[in-house]
């Protein structure tokens, strides 16, 4: 039996190697590329033998990647508030007040999620440049503002909490939007948490809203400047394209890792005893 439980430990071990290996190993080699200077070869050896920082400053530098990422942090800072507080706003009545519709409601949002994006992005660019949302940073926040899935989230997430803690709150007197404010959003912190990280990598890495959108190069985001980028691929400019796809990624990783204990924890864990 130990001999079975280690083979499988060892099984187990090294799938978990193997997925590691493919999961990290893009991002490790585009590391390595973008720490090679000039003169040395993209392919002829794995590690830099004279690492330096030069592709990084001439991505900022060159491909006017400052300006890139500027106009991200502004779209993502305000996609971020925006999303968690109408998705909030829009599932706390579909998840503890009852009304006539509310199934049919919640079924035609969730349907919306299976709508591809191409299917309305023709009218919904007529509708951004006919009330003067284009080149603006609002008009690059509108896909995120609101969201099928966010509405869905934090649905689930307010349908776990105990109805007696919002029974005491009416007792006390409080209305339907203090028990939302000063009852529901404490409780749901973890899943406000998730949906703000989910809709950071959506609005941080969001390629084709913002190039329809953006018909100024001073409105580009990070995607677009790194498309733009990308379309030369000699061998140096292969080393600033590395140096700014680490640039671009490196931010989504920090705010994982920085909030990852909020992902994973319950919600309403201990909220009641007895």
């Amino acid at each position: 039996m130990k001999s079975k439980k280690r083979s499988q430990l060892i099984w187990l071990y090294a799938l978990l190697l193997f997925i590691t290996v493919i999961t990290v190993g893009p991002f490790f080699i585009t590391l390595l590329i973008s720490l090679k200077s000039a003169n040395e070869g993209i392919y002829t050896v794995l590690f830099p033998t004279d690492p330096t920082l030069a592709n990084f400053i001439d991505s900022f530098a060159k491909a006017d990647f400052g300006l890139y990422f500027l106009n991200t942090v502004i779209v993502t800072g305000i996609a971020i508030p925006l999303n968690l507080i109408f998705c909030s706003l829009a599932a706390y009545p579909l998840a503890r007040m009852d009304f006539r519709g509310r199934s049919v409601v919640l079924a035609l949002i969730i349907s919306t999620m299976m709508v591809p994006f191409q299917l309305y992005m023709a009218p919904l660019f007529q509708l951004a440049g006919e009330l003067g949302l284009r080149n603006s940073h609002i008009g690059l926040v509108v896909m995120q503002v609101s969201t099928a899935f966010g509405i869905y989230l934090m649905r689930q997430a307010f349908l776990r909490i105990p109805k007696e803690l919002e029974e005491s709150a009416y007792l006390d007197g409080a209305s339907k939007f203090k028990v939302w404010y000063l009852v529901a959003i404490p409780l749901v912190k973890p899943t406000l948490v998730t949906l703000a990280i989910f809709t950071f990598m959506g609005t941080w890495g969001d390629y084709l809203w913002p190039l329809l959108n953006s018909t100024e190069s001073s409105m580009y985001t990070l995607s677009i400047g790194l498309a733009q980028l990308s379309q030369n691929f000699d061998g140096a400019n292969l080393k600033l394209i590395s140096a700014a796809s680490i640039l671009t990624t490196i931010p989504t990783l920090l705010i994982f890792i920085w909030l990852q204990k909020y992902f994973i924890s319950g919600a309403t864990d201990g909220a009641v005893k007895g």
